[in-house]
């Protein structure tokens, strides 16, 4: 007989065990995981390919904020400059003893009166100009006359040359312009009539709107003054736990007030050079006033379009009205365009590049894109934006790339 099955399977898982326990089992080796350093340029390329597109995105979409909302941002950029350029005097004041409220009202109204007085100066002025307009125009109207009767003079040699090119012209055509076409017919556009209302509503509009943003302004700078230092703790406070980032935020609010006053000395050396230089020039000259006018380029330099406008044109019609002659009126107004063109040009983006380490190339494209963002504000407020953009990234580690760039 066989013998008792379980003997057997006992015999059988025994062998098999002594199998296992003799035999040398090969183990394949796992696959390694991928290494960090063999998956970051890949992740680095899936990522950095769709970012592109969303930065682009972001920076046209903060140009077209700062387009759409510069109703609110041109007054509040502007009382923040107007209140970093005063806490000086404010704190100076503070120091003496002065409550800070009643020292920040004084200095507001100061200036308020010293810009009053300007305005009022440049009106009269600009008011005497307006009464010598007549007699200007009877000696311009006298001279074209004069020179319509002298055979040898410069209008009847225009007036010839003009002619003998229309012959030219005409003889040139053959005989299509001798006969001419019939074309058709003439169609008169009447002008409408000067409505002298809709212009004085338009005025009166745009005088309140301008007086309410003056006063928006006023104000704005008044508490901004008042607050002192309150911001700035409330900033390195917010600025993060770490003692590293309140003394990087302390650093950057540092640069932004040092940049601000390197822009002001470049305000004040440039107005000191156009006003000595134009008095120098237009007395040397012989003309008259030409220390009011000296003074007159100084203030109105940082005026972007309109200060130069109005030096340029009130210099070259009061030449006109004291030497009578059209030469000489071209030669002063020349003379003052040349030294606002050193000065707009040359002079104050070397020095603006020179103190606040920023390359000259891209003074000049701040103030072509802010000029376009803001107007005649965005010239104005151009250059410090570009200098306290330097100081801040030149302070945060990620914009530091963006600060070697502005850098020279």
């Amino acid at each position: 007989m066989d013998g008792d099955p379980s003997d057997t399977l006992n015999r059988i898982w025994e062998r098999r065990t002594r199998a296992i326990k003799t035999s040398k089992i090969e183990r394949r080796p796992e696959p390694s995981p991928p290494s960090a350093s063999s998956s970051e340029p890949a992740q680095s390329a899936a990522f950095r390919l769709p970012l592109l597109p969303f930065n682009l995105i972001a920076v046209l979409a903060i140009i077209l904020t700062l387009r759409w909302a510069r109703e609110v941002l041109i007054p509040l950029v502007l009382a923040l400059f107007i209140s970093y350029t005063l806490d000086p005097i404010v704190a100076w004041m503070e120091r003496k003893k002065i409550p800070r409220a009643i020292g920040t009202a004084v200095v507001l109204m100061i200036v308020t009166a010293g810009i009053g007085l300007m305005i009022y100066s440049l009106g009269r002025q600009g008011e005497a100009i307006l009464e010598q307009l007549p007699e200007a125009a009877q000696k311009f109207r006298q001279s074209l006359r004069d020179g319509r009767g002298d055979p040898d003079g410069t209008l009847n040699k225009v007036n010839k040359a003009a002619n003998e090119l229309e012959k030219a012209a005409n003889e040139a055509t053959g005989s299509a312009s001798a006969q001419p076409k019939q074309g058709p017919p003439k169609v008169q556009v009447t002008q409408p009539a000067l409505n002298l209302a809709d212009y004085l509503w338009v005025g009166t509009i745009g005088a309140f709107g301008l007086t309410m943003q003056s006063l928006l302004i006023f104000f704005l700078v008044y508490f901004l003054l008042v607050s002192g230092s309150t911001f700035r703790r409330k900033l390195v406070k917010i600025a993060g736990p770490s003692l590293e980032k309140k003394k990087v935020t302390v650093e950057i609010l540092d640069e932004i007030n040092l940049q601000i006053k390197r822009f002001l000395w470049v305000q004040l050396y440039t107005s000191l050079f156009m006003g000595f230089a134009i008095w120098l020039a237009f007395r040397w000259i012989g003309l008259e006033n030409a220390g009011m006018w000296g003074i007159a380029a100084g203030i109105l330099k940082s005026i972007p379009f309109m200060g130069g406008i109005v030096i340029i044109g009130g210099t070259a019609l009061v030449a006109y009205l004291q030497f009578g002659t059209i030469s000489m009126a071209l030669l002063i107004g020349g003379i003052a365009i040349a030294l606002k063109s050193i000065e707009g040009l040359l002079l104050s983006p070397l020095m603006t590049s020179k103190t606040g380490q920023i390359h000259t190339v891209w003074i000049f494209v701040g103030i072509l894109f802010w000029g376009w963002v803001w107007g005649v504000w965005g010239l104005l407020l151009g250059i410090p934006i570009i200098m306290v953009a330097k100081a801040v990234c030149d302070r945060v580690e990620g914009l530091k790339p963006i600060g070697e760039l502005l850098g020279n």
